[in-house]
């Protein structure tokens, strides 16, 4: 049985490389990305008899492929289609991370939040009522603190869940101005018909109405090999 694949995604600094560190321990290696020199950081650990491969991303702001490390991480959701995709949050700074968070919910709907250095925020008098936050983004919400490896069990039991098709999260769509958002009804259903479920289409649309003309060329490359794939298959069963 292959290993679920799971993405670590968030801010610099919010303890993501060491939640990864204390997950894989010794099961991982380094290098770069393919033709970036943007560190590439993977490992594996098992939990329930079940085995999971995590890829560490990039820390970023944002996701708009503004630089080498935002555009590796968002063409690793989009394109790699990991799982899950577990987006770290500093507890001590939420508004601030998750502007990264809800780029990520526009992205994919299987996402589990970690909300990390709870020990700092409870020394700030910072609390985080994360039933409250699961309702509003629509997705599971767990508190950990990494460093001391509190919080970890209930992590692992709702990503292997959602990994799993046990619990299916319906994340928050961000509404835009009513302008925006009348331009994405009219490009939405267009760009549906060209992706089909294959990948977000009001997403996509969003960059498009961005002038994002990068991402439009590696779509059009990754579609052309996802069909090249589904045709091999198909000969195989014909055969």
């Amino acid at each position: 049985m292959m290993a679920y694949r799971l993405a670590l995604a968030g801010n610099p600094n919010t303890g993501k490389s060491t939640l990864f560190n204390a997950l894989t321990g010794l099961r991982q290696h380094t290098g770069n990305w393919p033709g970036k020199t943007v560190a590439h950081a993977e490992g594996e650990f098992t939990h329930n008899g079940i085995d999971f491969t995590m890829i560490d991303l990039p820390g970023t702001y944002s996701l708009y492929s503004n630089s080498a490390d935002e555009e590796v991480a968002r063409d690793y959701i989009i394109f790699q289609k990991p799982d899950v995709t577990i987006v770290v949050l500093d507890a001590t700074a939420m508004e601030r991370n998750l502007n990264l968070a809800l780029q990520v919910l526009e992205m994919t709907d299987r996402v589990v939040v970690c909300v990390n250095l709870m020990d700092e925020a409870e020394k700030k008098g910072i609390a985080v009522n994360e039933r409250k936050l699961s309702k509003k983004l629509g997705v599971p919400v767990v508190k950990i603190s990494a460093r001391n490896k509190k919080g970890f069990e209930e992590l692992l039991q709702t990503v292997e869940s959602v990994a799993l098709g046990k619990l299916v999260p319906a994340p928050l769509r961000v509404r835009y101005s009513h302008e925006l958002e009348e331009k994405l009804k009219e490009l939405e259903p267009l760009v549906q018909g060209w992706v089909g479920a294959a990948y977000p289409a009001r997403w996509i649309s969003l960059r498009l109405l961005d002038g994002d003309k990068a991402l439009i060329e590696k779509l059009k490359k990754n579609m052309t090999g996802d069909r090249q794939e589904e045709e091999k298959v198909h000969a195989i069963n014909q055969s």
